[in-house]
This record gives C-alpha cells, sequence and structure tokens, in this order.
C-alpha cells in the first residue's frame, strides 16, 4: 500500500490517491509513522504536483511536520525546486516551518536563496519575517550564502527586506567574515558596489585572522577585477587593517572623555569617513612604499643576475686549452678557463671587474636589505636604497661600454671611444637632473617643516607625499 502511496504521488494522480484511501481509509495516517522517510508529501512537493499537494494537506495537515531521512521537510524541498504555489500552501498550514533547518543547518530560506527563488524568498519573508536572522551551524546569515552561490537579485531583495538592520548586515560568521568579506575573497564586483553603498555597514570590520576586506583582496590570487575592487574599497573607506590600528591608536585615546555612546558613534563614524585627510594620506604613503620595493626587488634581481653572468663568461671568452711557455713561443702561456680579455688587455680586464663587482654587490646589498626583515619600511630608507640602486645601474652601463669596446674590431675603435663619451656624459647629466631635483625636493621639504616658506594648499595625492617624508 505505501509502495501505490508513493508511485501515486510521483505521479500526481489524486484517484489513485483516492481508491487507496477507500482500501485503507487510515493510509495516509499510518503514513506518519512509517519507517519510510519520504513521504507523500515530500515527493509531490518536490515534483511540483500542487492539486495532489493540496489534496494531501487536505486529508492530513501532519505530513506538512514530517522529515525526510536528511531532515529535510516538504517546504524544503517545494523551496528548492521554485514551487511557489506549493510553498504557499504548505506555509498556509504551518508557518513555523520556515524556521525548522535541515541536516546541514539550512531553513527553507536558506536552500531558495542558494538556488536563487526569488519568488520562494519574497514568500518565505513575508511570512516569517524573523526567519532572516536564523543562522546556519556555520553562523552564516542568509546573506553570507547569497554571497557564497553568488545570488545578486536575491541578495538585493534581502537587503531591502533587512530594512536598516544593520547587526544582520555586519554578523560575522564562524571564521569573523562578513558579507563584505566573502564577497571580496569571491571577487563578486558587483555585489561589493552594493554592500559599500550600504548606510551604516562596518566597512573595515575585522575577521578571526584580523584582516580587513581590503586585506583579503590583498591576500588573494590577483586578477583583472582586482584594480576596480580596490577603487570600489578604497573609495568606500575601506583600510587595511595595519592603516586602521595606526588611525585607531592616534584618534580614538582622544574620545576618551566623551560619553561611551558618543564616543562609540564617533569613532564609528571617523572610521568610515572617506574623504578623511588622515586615512587618504595614510594609504597613500602605504602605496608608494610598497610600489618602490617592489620596483627595488625587481630591477636589483635583473642586475645581479646580469653581473654575475658577466663575471662568469667576460668579453672575449675564456680559453679553451692549457699552453705552457714552451710549446708556442709566439703566445703568452695560459690556463684552460681563464679570461682571454686578461691576458691581451690587464688594464681594461680590471676597469670590466671593478665596475661589475660594484654592480653586483650594490643589487645584492638592497635585495638583502628588502627581505632582512629589518624595520627599514620609512621613506628615508628607501631613499638610501634608491641611491644604491643608481649606483648598480651606472656600474652596469660602465661595464657595458668596456664589453662593447673590446669586442669591438681595432679598426672601429676611434668611432667607440667618441660614442663612449658622448654616452657617458648624456648618462651623467640625466643623473645630474635627478640628483639635482631630489635635492630641490628635500630642501623645500625642510624649508616648510620649520615654517620658513608658507605652505600651500594640496591635493589630497600631493599631500601624501609630502606630509610623510619623515616617515
Amino acid at each position: 500500500m505505501e509502495k501505490r502511496l508513493l508511485d501515486a504521488a510521483m505521479e500526481g494522480d489524486i484517484a489513485s490517491l483516492s481508491q487507496l484511501l477507500r482500501e485503507e481509509p487510515l493510509l495516509l495516517h499510518r503514513t506518519v509513522v512509517s519507517c519510510v522517510s519520504d513521504t507523500p508529501l515530500h515527493l509531490s512537493s518536490m515534483l511540483g504536483h500542487l492539486a495532489f499537494v493540496k489534496e494531501l494537506l487536505r486529508l492530513n495537515p501532519e505530513l506538512v511536520s514530517e522529515f525526510d531521512s536528511l531532515n529535510c521537510s516538504a517546504l524544503h524541498l517545494a523551496a528548492a525546486k521554485g514551487h511557489l504555489e506549493i510553498v504557499r500552501e504548505l506555509v498556509k498550514v504551518d508557518p513555523e516551518m520556515c524556521m525548522v533547518r535541515n541536516q546541514d543547518g539550512r531553513t527553507p530560506l536558506h536552500v531558495a536563496a542558494i538556488k536563487g527563488r526569488m519568488e520562494v524568498v519574497n514568500e518565505l519573508v513575508r511570512v516569517k519575517p524573523e526567519s532572516i536572522q536564523v543562522l546556519t551551524d556555520r553562523h552564516e546569515t542568509v546573506l553570507h550564502l547569497c554571497v557564497k552561490h553568488n545570488r545578486f537579485q536575491v541578495l538585493k531583495l534581502l537587503v531591502e527586506e533587512t530594512d536598516g538592520n544593520i547587526q544582520l548586515l555586519n554578523w560575522k560568521d564562524s571564521e569573523g567574515n562578513t558579507v563584505l568579506h566573502v564577497a571580496v575573497s569571491r571577487k563578486q564586483i558587483e555585489i561589493i558596489k552594493v554592500l559599500v553603498a550600504i548606510t551604516g555597514l562596518d566597512v573595515n570590520a575585522l575577521n578571526v585572522n584580523h584582516s580587513t576586506a581590503l586585506d583579503v583582496l590583498i591576500q588573494s590570487p590577483r586578477d583583472l577585477r582586482d584594480m576596480e575592487i580596490e577603487s570600489t574599497l578604497q573609495g568606500a573607506g575601506v583600510l587595511c587593517a595595519k592603516d586602521l590600528h595606526i588611525i585607531t591608536r592616534e584618534w580614538v585615546p582622544s574620545l576618551a572623555k566623551v560619553p561611551q555612546m558618543t564616543r562609540s558613534l564617533v569613532s564609528h563614524q571617523f572610521l568610515n569617513e572617506s574623504n578623511s585627510r588622515k586615512l587618504v594620506t595614510k594609504q597613500k604613503h602605504t602605496d608608494w612604499l610598497d610600489r618602490k620595493r617592489s620596483a627595488l626587488m625587481v630591477v636589483s634581481s635583473l642586475i645581479a643576475t646580469v653581473a654575475f653572468q658577466a663575471a662568469i663568461t667576460p668579453p672575449g671568452g675564456v680559453w679553451q686549452d692549457d699552453l705552457v711557455g714552451d710549446d708556442r713561443g709566439s703566445q703568452e702561456p695560459h690556463t684552460a678557463g681563464t679570461s682571454v680579455m686578461a691576458e691581451k688587455d690587464p688594464f681594461g680586464y680590471g676597469q670590466f671587474m671593478i665596475f661589475n663587482t660594484i654592480a653586483f654587490l650594490a643589487s645584492l646589498s638592497i635585495i638583502l636589505l628588502i627581505i632582512s626583515g629589518l624595520p627599514i619600511k620609512r621613506r628615508r630608507w628607501m631613499w638610501i636604497q634608491m641611491v644604491i640602486m643608481w649606483v648598480a645601474i651606472t656600474a652596469q652601463g660602465m661595464t657595458y661600454f668596456l664589453s662593447f669596446r673590446y669586442i669591438s674590431p681595432a679598426k672601429s675603435h676611434s668611432m667607440l671611444h667618441d660614442v663612449t663619451q658622448i654616452s657617458v656624459l648624456t648618462w651623467l647629466c640625466l643623473m645630474g637632473v635627478v640628483f639635482i631635483g631630489n635635492v630641490v625636493r628635500m630642501n623645500l621639504w625642510i624649508l616648510r617643516k620649520f615654517g620658513l616658506i608658507k605652505e600651500k594648499e594640496q591635493k589630497p595625492s600631493d599631500a601624501a607625499d609630502d606630509e610623510q617624508e619623515d616617515m
């Protein structure tokens, strides 16, 4: 009888149901206490047989509160499939089923949001508004699930339904991630733009790793969306955790005498003010240092590689055989593997090795300083490393000219001498311009710092460079 009942439910055959009930009037009531987990209401709700569901509910409303082997109710299955009319019939009988979680810790609203069933989500929230606050086993809200499964339209609907419930919007899951953290980790640009536009959203919330949403972006694998996401976050006042710590340490103590409630409001408003000059300055300074460190590491690694290769394979190559003095009177004795240039032009070889060694050691020193872990992230230390880089580049240029001159035919030496002189003079002029420009800039900064000249009004980007010179 039970098998025939389940077959009728799968077909949505009301006539067969009526025939079975004439044969066994208590069949549906026996189904409630049966060991079979899938009731006919589960099957008909999942398959969308609306008329069959209505008949079952009329005959035995208790079926709506039964669960299958995964602890799912018929409402879970109908919501997951998006059968709106069946969902309406089920919640009429027992609205409290909207709050029941299945084996995975998810309510019917959760599964409907995951599947993107907008109409079902709207109906469940209308019938049971508090269902939007039910959490999963991982302390996730339905908003977290929408972001994880990229349900943009459902998220917009739910944000409107929250009606300014900031606690829900700022809720953290078991790993301390807010909805914004999750959206940034999954690079969902549209969702990020919707979230940061919400008034009162804590855009600088920290997860269990003490990371803000901007930290999550920086730590994630890079792709083409990162620039747009970073721009959106920074425009909303999102900071890195280290910058947030600095600003909080500098400004919040000054609010100590303010009443607690007022102090919380002021602190929150300050930390979320995107146009604050202090926030912009700190962020610009950090970005400048990061860019310079990355550029210095790349260039110094390249120079070190070239210098090392030039040392082991000097111009003219190395001797391929041994020659003793008595073997050939026309040539100087030499040993296999030694430099040909060292035998033919000892003075030129000495100059070559001096400049090559300077370039090699200068670039290695920069690499060592960057990876040493020493507290040299301040701007003045970065300028010292840049000066060392100028030395390395200049020495590498001299190495090039010496190599080029040695391997060129003797008849072209006169022309090469002129070209070398012009090139070296041009390079020295360029270095002089760069040096003078930086000296002038430093002097202007010193004069402004001590008030000897009036400081003109600057844009935030310019102020970030000037105000952080002494950091």
